[in-house]
């Protein structure tokens, strides 16, 4: 008798692909505040070259007691290399550079909180993903909750046309590196792919942080730095590249539309910064956009 599709056993996901989503956004919009608490003590691209250059000796014993396996053809690498530039360089660089330029840190999350509709939109051109009315739906309500959060902290009038730019900026590098990862990935042991991440974006900041070398050692950057390091470089980013390589990258992106308004619920508590009433409603609306795109059936 010929076996039937609805009678198939699907294996369910591991555990850590389930959880991954909560971990990541947890982890990754923690980062969010706690940059702000650290930016106060170094420049920009100062803070940005010493965080890489600590994941990497954190990463040094882990390649020593795991030997994980690098590419072995040259494409490989460079596949890897461009993720890194993307992310690691674009993305945090031009971020810092905004924030740094006068631009509020509610303008820079929104514009980079447009990642998921960028994405969708191109998804279906470069890594063939359809999306369908439902997952629109999600991602239009996912982008105005999290206009609605932002406006509701009122950190919009303050207006950097170069900071704005530069978020922009940061926006394309986070939704290049999202796609060329979906497109190109190599399905590298995530210790490894990290240690070419990270040195690739060490060797292309580490001009920019020459520029401008400040710092000022305390126990408050040292424990934003601590966090930093592995919280968010390593873990964090490990979980968003893995969630790309099992999942769908509109669906993954979509999940960036909750940072804005859980990063408030985090200042709140480390910043002292009051959560508004709006934003709650925005928190909501956002989170049932994500509810949506993450809920929609993969298409072959």
């Amino acid at each position: 008798m010929q076996e039937r599709v609805e009678d198939r056993i699907v294996s369910p996901q591991p555990l850590w692909l389930r959880t991954a989503p909560v971990l990541f956004l947890l982890f990754w919009s923690a980062g969010f505040p706690v940059s702000k608490i650290g930016i106060q003590y170094a420049s920009p691209f100062t803070f940005l070259v010493l965080r890489y250059a600590l994941a990497l000796l954190v990463l040094l014993p882990l390649i020593l007691w795991l030997r994980p396996a690098f590419p072995k053809r040259p494409v490989a690498w460079l596949h890897v290399a461009v993720v890194g530039v993307c992310i690691q360089s674009v993305y945090f660089g031009m971020c810092y550079a905004a924030l740094a330029l006068g631009a509020s840190a509610g303008v820079v999350a929104l514009v980079t909180s447009l990642q998921p509709m960028l994405v969708g939109v191109l998804a279906p051109m470069l890594v063939r993903e359809k999306i369908g009315a439902k997952g629109w739906v999600g991602l239009a309500l996912g982008f105005c909750g999290a206009v609605v959060t932002i406006l509701g902290y009122g950190e919009t009038g303050h207006i950097s046309v170069l900071g704005v730019l530069c978020a922009f900026g940061a926006l394309f590098g986070m939704t290049g590196g999202t796609l060329y990862e979906k497109r190109f990935g190599t399905g590298m042991h995530p210790v490894a792919s990290n240690t070419v991440q990270y040195a690739v974006a060490l060797v292309t900041m580490l001009p920019f942080a020459l520029l401008d070398l400040r710092v000022d050692v305390t126990v408050p950057f040292v424990a934003a730095m601590g966090y930093l390091v592995i919280a968010n470089s390593l873990v964090a980013v490990s979980l968003y590249i893995a969630m790309l390589r099992f999942g769908r990258a509109s669906q993954v992106s979509a999940l960036f539309y909750l940072v804005p308004p859980i990063s408030g619920l985090m200042g709140w508590g480390l910043l002292d910064e009051a959560m508004p009433l709006l934003a709650w409603a925005g928190m909501a609306v956002a989170g049932l956009g994500v509810a949506l795109v993450r809920g929609q059936r993969k298409t072959a």
